[in-house]
């Protein structure tokens, strides 16, 4: 009880210190949201209808005073409204904010399962060549540039295969091009994590005596490497998870996509502070509540963290050996594999004398 209270009240600092930052940025950039939109000659309004304005907005009084102001705004669910089109933030955040979801929770899902082939074949491939080439395919997806992946793909199958149209698509058609375009760079760095992990898994000692007793590959990699292997992988996940609700921007605008992306790029051009400060609001709320998640259901998934956190619970202090964390078996190992004879190193076995050698 003690970790979960500690980590939300972790997340609810990040989540002050994220709004106060953005903030401040917003506020020291140059320009006038009211004078970009209103400002214009050809509007006719006179520099005292101008004022009146912002008065309107608030962007009469003190910094300080805006802050205090907006922050509680943001406690009570009051986004504001758009200095550029007068509808409420709530209501345009409403609108945008579901296809922005359904593009990052497909994105993301196809992300995984690209990740998890990629390593498994370059761990556990049946060829040497193979296993080089799949290890090679992170780095270089990595290296892609995002705007340039969804250039390629439209090109190659709007244009020229026809498979799917490049304007005008609606339902899953609409999906399958930007899904694609933004799980390949997702992908790679979940991919190397995992592969990461599968090496340091491999390397342990209770998959020696799994392996000794007779386990096939297959229910190795299933059963006992992927089980711990994927709990830096879900931390991985998490945090990208977050970068793809609001990192969404390139790829709305490249396939003209409604979303959130297409909504911040908009308020950017128009200087909307409101909608622009809503944005990495909400933005970071889902960052922080995705990875507190992942925070707690870490020790769901590791026993060992269970361990330690009822030991610091009880107010004992325990200290295991790292070599006892690193050789902790699965739940898919039984503790009675760590007792043949077959799983002990040659060198740690008692040299048998001439009377005993029979």
């Amino acid at each position: 009880m003690r970790y979960v209270v500690r980590r939300v009240l972790q997340a609810l600092l990040v989540l002050a210190l994220a709004y106060t930052a953005v903030y401040v940025l917003l506020g020291a950039l140059p320009g006038d949201a009211v004078a970009a939109r209103y400002g214009n000659p050809d509007l006719g309004l006179t520099p005292q209808q101008l004022d009146e304005i912002r008065q309107t907005y608030g962007a009469d009084r003190s910094f300080i005073e805006r802050y205090l102001e907006q922050a509680g705004a943001f406690l009570r669910g009051d986004l504001g409204y758009s200095v550029y089109s007068g509808a409420a933030v709530s209501t345009l955040i409403a609108t945008a904010l579901p296809s922005t979801l359904l593009l990052a929770v497909l994105g993301l899902a196809l992300a995984v399962f690209l990740a998890v082939t990629i390593a498994f074949t370059a761990t556990y491939g049946g060829a040497s060549w193979l296993r080089r080439l799949f290890r090679n395919l992170p780095p270089f997806f990595v290296s892609l540039p995002v705007f340039w992946i969804g250039i390629i793909l439209i090109q190659v199958f709007s244009f020229q295969l026809g498979l799917v149209p490049a304007i005008g698509a609606t339902g899953p058609e609409s999906l399958i091009l930007p899904v694609i375009t933004i799980a390949i760079p997702i992908a790679a760095p979940l991919a190397q994590v995992l592969m990461r992990s599968i090496d340091e898994v491999r390397a342990q000692p209770f998959v020696t005596v799994v392996r000794a007793r007779g386990a096939s590959t297959s229910w190795l990699l299933w059963r006992d490497v992927a089980r711990n292997a994927l709990l830096p992988t879900l931390t991985m996940a998490g945090l990208l998870f977050g970068e793809l609700v609001g990192g969404a921007v390139i790829t709305e605008t490249v396939f003209a996509r409604a979303g959130l992306g297409q909504l911040t790029a908009q308020s950017v051009e128009n200087r909307d502070t409101p909608v622009l400060l809503a944005i990495v609001v909400i933005t970071t709320v889902t960052f922080v509540v995705i990875n507190l998640i992942v925070d707690l259901l870490y020790p769901v998934l590791d026993a060992r963290l269970r361990t330690q956190a009822r030991a610091a619970g009880g107010g004992k202090r325990t200290r295991r050996d790292p070599d006892q964390l690193a050789a902790a078996t699965p739940a898919a190992a039984t503790p009675a594999a760590a007792t043949p004879a077959a799983a002990t190193p040659a060198a740690s076995r008692p040299t048998p004398t001439n009377g005993d050698s029979r």
